[in-house]
């Protein structure tokens, strides 16, 4: 099977995707994968289809007993390219979940009868792969993310520059006190809510679809729980600061630490789950 895939791939490049023979009208791409264990480019032609709009391959191997190594693949990195013939472009592979799947399933079989001889052939379900081309969207749900984060980082800014003037007795201390305790509540009531909806929506629905980020997502919801642990401790400092009892260097280093952990797990996930959000739902419309 390598030689064989290596003849149709080489012919696939030099005719441009319009192959002959026993291929000859089919609709094909080469689908280029990350070995699971061997960390290798690999690349497979594949039949493809365009169902509601979306690119979606299945990984029916015939109908073997066994799922492709390509569809290991994807589910440790979700990362692909793919080939059409006339051109090449970067795609993020998502698994949708059984229902969706059984609904796309039935329009695939609609339309490539073939795919159902398949399913029967073997125990195990089909599976549907969804092709999100990365450059082809509009504003995700993961820019929404960085948005979210920025405004976040711009309160942060602003509980510090509070911070800095107890300590350095800048301001009437009363004024200093009620300003940063009202900030401090808003930040971490937004934190929290922000922290929250990830864990029970936007994480689970993640871990569902890309199944290669699972580890990143355990690791992001840790995260969660240790900030809020700091949080929590930032907010009794600050709600219970007295000028002239209260030691506000003490403030001031246990908020940078927080402020440390926050943006680094910032950064962490903008780098882990942007682009997955980002192919996966459209950003919120608030009009």
């Amino acid at each position: 099977m390598t030689g064989f895939n290596d003849q149709v791939i080489e012919e696939f490049r030099r005719t441009k995707g319009k192959l002959g023979g026993m291929f000859e009208g089919w609709e094909l791409v080469l689908l280029t994968t990350t070995g699971a264990k061997s960390g290798r480019r690999r690349t497979n032609p594949l039949g493809y289809l365009e169902i509601d709009g979306k690119t979606v391959v299945v990984a029916s191997n015939m109908g073997a007993p066994a799922h492709p190594g390509w569809y290991h693949n994807i589910r440790h990195d979700q990362r692909v390219t793919i080939e059409t013939g006339t051109e090449s472009y970067e795609a993020i592979a998502a698994v949708p979940p059984s229902a969706e799947r059984d609904v796309l399933f039935a329009k695939i079989v609609a339309e490539e009868p073939g795919f159902a001889e398949y399913q029967a052939k073997t125990t195990r379900v089909l599976p549907v792969v969804i092709l999100h081309r990365i450059d082809d969207r509009v504003r995700g749900m993961g820019d929404f993310l960085v948005e979210v984060h920025e405004w976040l980082r711009e309160e942060l800014k602003t509980l510090r520059v509070g911070i800095d003037d107890l300590v350095a007795e800048r301001a009437d201390s009363l004024v200093m006190e009620n300003s940063l305790r009202a900030h401090c509540v808003s930040f971490c009531e937004a934190l929290a809510k922000h922290h929250t909806g990830e864990d029970r929506g936007a994480f689970p629905m993640l871990a569902q679809r890309f199944p290669a980020l699972a580890p990143a997502l355990t690791k992001l919801g840790e995260d969660h729980v240790v900030v809020a642990e700091s949080q929590k401790r930032i907010r009794e400092l600050v709600e219970g600061y007295v000028h002239g009892e209260s030691d506000p260097v003490r403030l001031r280093d246990d908020f940078e630490a927080l402020a440390s952990r926050l943006e680094a797990h910032f950064a962490y996930e903008e780098e882990t789950v942007v682009t997955a959000l980002n192919v996966t739902a459209p950003a919120p419309d608030f009009g």
